[in-house]
């Protein structure tokens, strides 16, 4: 299925109600189109002074790929708790799992206006503090830089620096991302660590959110 328009909502009517998922914005596709999908929804909600990631995934079919709609809104704390429990649910499944079948989040393309998505099957998240013996990178909530070690630097520049260095023994790259950013504005890392950083890799880093 094709999108030739630009969607920056969805609108679910339920029982009369309407509900919203403002997705993330950009001015690039990485996917343009996605075939035999289901969606998923996570919606932002408030009760009292919390923020509610709330989960629909009455429509995920599990033989498919499945599509992630993230409202923007939401902080990666709240978010990313019910994506791994998706991922988990789909890569425990044994009776009707489909191995080609890929996890993707969607986001809006202004200038192709249609919607794009971002693989992320492969990507395993944790909601930890690094370990002993990882290299890490850090995404800080407001930074257009990241850090690796007390250095600031360009995304475009992680693996140029990561492999400037002569380690004993090379350490598994981690990317840890502030737990209080935005779903937004992890995508929008996301989207330039597709370009410049992740598909050069055999193997996708673990993404800590801490």
């Amino acid at each position: 299925m094709k999108y030739f328009t630009l969607i920056i909502a969805f609108l679910l009517f339920s029982c009369g109600k309407k509900e919203d998922v403002l997705l993330p914005k950009s001015n690039v596709s990485i996917v343009k189109d996605v075939q035999d999908h289901s969606p998923i929804y996570i919606f932002f909600k408030v009760d009292g002074k919390d923020t509610i990631a709330d989960l629909n995934r009455k429509s995920a079919i599990i033989s498919t790929n499945w599509i992630f709609n993230i409202d923007k809104r939401l902080p990666l704390k709240s978010v990313m708790p019910q994506v791994i429990k998706m991922q988990e649910k789909k890569r425990n499944e044994k009776m009707h799992q489909n191995e080609e079948s890929e996890n993707y989040y969607s986001y809006a393309d202004s200038i192709g206006k249609n919607l794009a998505f971002i693989p992320f099957t492969k990507v395993f998240y944790k909601m930890e503090k690094p370990t002993a013996g990882s290299f890490v990178v850090y995404f800080k909530k407001g930074k257009k830089q990241v850090f690796m070690g007390n250095k600031e630097i360009k995304i475009s520049e992680i693996l140029k620096y990561f492999y400037s260095i002569k380690f004993d023994r090379v350490p598994d790259l981690v990317f840890l991302f502030d737990k209080d950013m935005s779903y937004g504005e992890y995508i929008q890392y996301k989207i330039l660590l597709q370009k410049d950083v992740t598909y050069n890799l055999d193997k996708l880093p673990v993404e800590l959110i801490f």
